[in-house]
């Protein structure tokens, strides 16, 4: 449905330039644009291959598994119906950990296999579990402290303060949070 979208907003866009006598501008923007994706994903690489590393150094040295257990009495309460020994919970954990240090990119591996353990776990295979769907909230909203990648781009494009990004997105996404598993907690009690 979203490529169609997509399809449907470039091709107008297409045909509305050319009756318009805009081609020109068209081509030039299509041109531009790749060249400038092309010079954000070499600008962004570098920061997602660092901290993909540390992340993995941190699950390799059992560091996630003491922040998930650190994290467990919180986890618990949010995700009710996994077991306690389930090993979603630590991927959960090394999600959050990841949001929270502003690595989204980082963050997907680990959301993939949480969702993988969860579905193992899952009754019904048909639909998302209470977990998932708390999981996709807590994962969509997550709290930020640090928005490195936002940070990074901002920083390729020339911001004087980068960093002025901080305190804005830790609210933000503090907010976000907090709204949507309150709306979780809601509807799940509802359906109950």
């Amino acid at each position: 449905m979203v490529s169609l979208i997509w399809l449907f907003l470039i091709a107008s866009g297409i045909i509305y330039s050319f009756f318009t006598g805009n081609m020109e501008f068209i081509n030039n923007e299509i041109l531009n644009s790749s060249k400038e994706a092309i010079n954000l994903v070499f600008t962004m690489i570098p920061v997602i291959l660092l901290w993909m590393g540390i992340m993995n150094i941190a699950e390799v040295s059992g560091l996630l598994n003491k922040f998930s257990n650190l994290l467990y009495p919180l986890l618990s309460k949010l995700f009710t119906s996994l077991k306690k020994d389930s090993k979603a919970l630590g991927y959960i954990a090394s999600n959050i950990a990841c949001n929270v240090l502003g690595l989204g990119s980082v963050a997907t591996p680990f959301g993939l296999k949480a969702m993988e353990e969860m579905q193992k776990e899952n009754i019904n295979k048909d639909e998302a579990s209470d977990a998932m769907i708390t999981f996709l909230v807590l994962n969509t909203s997550g709290v930020t402290l640090i928005p490195t990648t936002v940070i990074a781009l901002r920083n390729s494009y020339g911001s004087v303060s980068p960093t002025a990004i901080i305190i804005p997105s830790i609210i933000a996404t503090t907010v976000s949070s907090i709204c949507g598993l309150t709306l979780d907690y809601i509807i799940r009690r509802s359906k109950k």
